[in-house]
């Protein structure tokens, strides 16, 4: 069975949620196997092994870990050059969008971005994909060299199938050109407790109607296990971090549940978190634009609606 590879994200071995998913993605095309690069692979291997990888292919050095993604590229350019693998699907963040991009060229492959599915079909591998700023979606397959995809979070739930993976430890030879920019510094990111914004099953988010207080949507957040996002306008106005955006020039999140607060709905929002699976609005506005595109909306106060909200949880799940 021709291999599928997928890019490993991780921190020090603790592996994000999303290669889970593209693992369990890359069973539908053949048999999947990780590209782990870095530090922590025995920390890694049983989880790998456990959501279906039958080959690690382990590459460390610190002519990779210094360094920003293109060194990366050419470890995976050199993979799909011995592998030859039916597909390379990689997370849909910004880093692996360009990890992906550089690829596609080194091996003059065809590149779909924000994938919302993956799957065999008769006339190769075939995506789901969402356009326009989550607009549309279309059927796309690639038609030249190996299909390279960028997936985006929490387009499939993880499936375990436990397996004993190989690890092969392998080498690579990193060009001059790709250690043009060398990380000079890390900072560890301060821990909230609360799910990674991109991988959340739900997502919490305030706009302007906030007012610059977070508490109420923190607070509903927490109840619900959930992430916290913020508008733009929040975000330009200091009331929140620009980590936490959400949109078009922000993070792009597609979780189970979105609760927009206190959020117009402009096209910039949107575009960010529009291809949720359910979508519920609470704004004073009942003309909010944001109601347009919802499941459920409530037409209220935040600052009123929210606490009820978040004691009506807490009382459930007590």
């Amino acid at each position: 069975m021709t291999q599928v590879l997928v890019l490993v994200d991780h921190v020090d071995g603790q592996v994000r949620k999303t290669t889970f998913e593209l693992l369990t993605l890359a069973a539908r095309l053949g048999e999947p196997a990780a590209v782990f690069i870095g530090d922590g692979l025995d920390a890694a291997t049983g989880a790998l092994g456990e959501y279906g990888a039958q080959t690690i292919y382990a590459v460390s050095g610190a002519d990779i870990d210094d360094y920003l993604v293109a060194p990366v590229a050419e470890v995976l350019a050199q993979l799909v050059e011995s592998a030859a693998p039916a597909a390379v699907l990689v997370s849909s963040s910004a880093h692996g969008k360009e990890i992906a991009a550089r690829l596609a060229i080194k091996t003059g492959s065809g590149l779909i971005t924000d994938a919302i599915d993956v799957r065999a079909g008769d006339g190769g591998v075939e995506t789901t994909q969402s356009v326009f700023a989550g607009s549309y979606t279309v059927d796309s397959r690639v038609t030249h060299g190996t299909p390279i995809i960028t997936v985006k979070p929490n387009s499939c739930a993880p499936e375990q199938r436990s397996r004993q993976a190989e690890v092969q430890q392998t080498d690579v030879q990193i060009s001059d050109g790709a250690k043009a920019a060398k990380i000079t510094e890390r900072r560890e990111k301060q821990a909230t407790g609360r799910p990674e914004l991109t991988e959340a099953a739900i997502v919490v988010s305030g706009g302007r109607g906030t007012s610059g207080d977070f508490g109420p949507v923190e607070s509903l957040a927490d109840a619900l296990g959930a992430a916290v996002g913020a508008s733009r306008a929040a975000v330009d106005a200091g009331w929140y971090p620009h980590t936490s955006q959400v949109g078009q020039t922000g993070k792009q999140v597609s979780p189970q549940l979105y609760v927009a607060c206190g959020i117009s709905g402009a096209i910039q929002h949107r575009a960010g978190m529009q291809t949720s699976k359910t979508i519920i609005a609470v704004n004073k506005d009942e003309e909010a634009p944001i109601f347009e595109l919802v499941d459920f909306g409530v037409i209220g106060d935040l600052f009123e609606v929210l606490p009820q909200t978040t004691d009506a949880v807490n009382a459930r799940k007590g």
